[in-house]
């Protein structure tokens, strides 16, 4: 009698994304900003402070982010209101401005005793490190949003990266000032990064009459 080859079983793994928020990252709303900048500022943790309004103003990757050198941002030890660093990933360089607070935060940060002849602006705490990691800033960001309620599973980096464009392209529905701000350089990935839908499309359209 021939004998009849079964199929191998493999056992059912648990989906990696089982339970967790996939996508893109939702940017932070206006009241979540002012939310967990109230936290940082009562708890006195500067250097998180400085890097959240940083992230929020600068719109950076956080490859880019972290690398921030002092003199990336101070000059004769006083804060540029403009700054502008070459990006890592498309080599081309982008500006971004640097709010009253922001600067008055860098300032405070920059007298704390660590900060003492360090070059970076988010200097690591490991020796081996010159600045803290994506992966670090990542958790910081996870904190933050957990810290005010939100599920850390539904933001991320990129959400810091995304608040301010998103709240520019609300005010004013322009997607070339956005794109200049966050240094793409097509359109198109603007439209795509902000989730612009045909309906806020057209309804900028209908605002201009030719």
């Amino acid at each position: 009698m021939p004998r009849v080859q079964l199929p191998a079983l493999t056992p059912k793994r648990k989906a990696w994304n089982k339970g967790r928020i996939i996508g893109q990252k939702r940017p932070l709303l206006p009241k979540q900003v002012w939310a967990i900048r109230a936290r940082l500022e009562l708890a006195g943790n500067l250097r998180d402070l400085t890097l959240f309004n940083v992230a929020i103003d600068s719109k950076l990757r956080g490859c880019d982010l972290v690398r921030l050198s002092v003199a990336d941002l101070v000059n004769s030890d006083c804060v540029r209101e403009r700054v502008s660093v070459v990006q890592s990933k498309t080599r081309l360089p982008v500006q971004f401005e640097l709010t009253e607070n922001t600067r008055n935060s860098i300032l405070d940060w920059l007298k704390a005793p660590g900060m003492i002849g360090r070059p970076y602006m988010f200097p690591s705490r490991f020796h081996e490190r010159a600045h803290i990691s994506t992966r670090q800033y990542g958790r910081l960001v996870r904190d933050w949003v957990s810290s005010i309620g939100l599920e850390p599973s539904g933001f991320g980096t990129h959400s810091l990266r995304r608040t301010k464009a998103a709240e520019i392209y609300r005010k004013t529905g322009n997607l070339r000032a956005v794109q200049l701000l966050l240094g793409h350089t097509k359109v198109d990935s603007t439209v795509r990064y902000l989730g612009v839908e045909l309906e806020d499309a057209l309804s900028i359209a209908e605002k201009i009459d030719l």
